[in-house]
């Protein structure tokens, strides 16, 4: 009998042994998000988590909260944790030469999302790869879209006041949906963007610096939103000032979230420019491929497309790749 209870605990050392080695194995991935400053943002931090906890992962979860001193912390946390992998989407694009410095040195291999920072480093091997939106490409989307609508009813000869509402000043999709749309709408000079001004990437603010635009701006006929939650907040800005959104003001977002989707089967918006939040897989993929010893393209953007209350409007410089009607895929939305 003490032989067998001998045999039987020497087993029991062996799994526990081989358990604890087990844990020790397991990867701990980091994940600095920026904050919740919209339901993309939210779908975005879910998708990401589930991702990295459904790998079997451990995960190490920062919310900055809007604040770029908190990620700069978050990251140095990190580096101090002594995590295996870091995810990275900036809240702006610059001032983060020095963090991103010791997480090189550190030796922990950085995968961006969504965002890219902007650094002064001699060459891109900071940074593993980077997935998100084409930014520039999203802006332009937009104006061709708006003129192209025009053009469709027969009054691309008008002269068209335009405002916008932008992101957050200075994060990377603010500064390239700016860039993407103006460049591509001074190529049809009676489309003016009239006023832009911030409103954070919240519908809150959207909705307030929509009320303030609907007093100073005597005629808007487009509002432009860098996100739809801004987009979302100036229709109610605009219904309360005695207006219809969609009719008495084209309205055009960005992100293609369920509650845009729904605004346009309303009539209440009438175009939103995708950019997909799902982005958990892509993470999931790279750092198993790089566990392999893999390496991955610099850059990649997703396939996305444009929605809107018809379908059929050109949205590509091409003209090759025409819009999708809202109606027709609302109930696929996930976010």
């Amino acid at each position: 009998m003490k032989k067998l209870i001998a045999v039987m605990l020497a087993l029991v050392l062996v799994l526990a042994l081989g358990a604890t080695a087990l844990a020790a194995d397991t990867l701990t991935v980091a994940f600095s998000q920026i904050g919740q400053e919209s339901d993309w943002r939210t779908a975005n931090t879910d998708d990401v988590k589930n991702a990295i906890e459904g790998a079997g992962w451990n995960l190490v979860y920062d919310d900055a909260q809007q604040k770029q001193e908190n990620q700069v912390k978050a990251l140095r946390n990190f580096i101090t944790q002594g995590v295996d992998y870091i995810v990275f989407t900036a809240i702006v694009t610059t001032g983060w030469d020095e963090v991103l410095a010791e997480v090189k040195e550190a030796g922990i291999p950085l995968v961006l999302i969504d965002r890219f920072p902007q650094t002064g480093f001699a060459d891109d091997s900071w940074y593993t790869t980077y997935f998100g939106g084409d930014f520039p490409e999203e802006g332009a989307r937009a104006a061709r879209w708006i003129v192209n609508y025009y053009n469709s009813l027969g009054r691309g000869s008008e002269e068209v006041n335009i405002v916008r509402l932008e992101g957050t000043t200075g994060a990377d999709a603010q500064v390239g949906r700016s860039k993407g749309f103006d460049e591509e709408i001074a190529k049809t000079p009676n489309f003016k963007v009239v006023a832009s001004q911030t409103g954070n990437f919240t519908g809150a603010e959207g909705q307030a610096v929509m009320e303030s635009l609907l007093k100073s701006v005597e005629k808007i006929d487009v509002l432009w939103a860098e996100n739809d939650n801004m987009a979302l907040g100036a229709i109610e800005a605009i219904k309360a000032a005695g207006l219809q959104p969609g009719k008495d003001i084209i309205i055009v977002g960005c992100d293609a979230i369920k509650l845009a989707f729904e605004a346009i089967v309303k009539g209440e918006m009438n175009c939103t420019v995708e950019c997909t939040p799902l982005m958990g897989s892509r993470v999931v993929e790279v750092i198993t491929g790089l566990e392999a010893g893999e390496t991955f393209d610099k850059v990649v953007h997703p396939v996305e497309y444009v929605y809107d209350s018809m379908g059929g409007i050109p949205y590509t410089a091409d003209g090759a790749a025409l819009t999708l009607k809202a109606e027709d895929h609302v109930s696929e939305r996930l976010y």
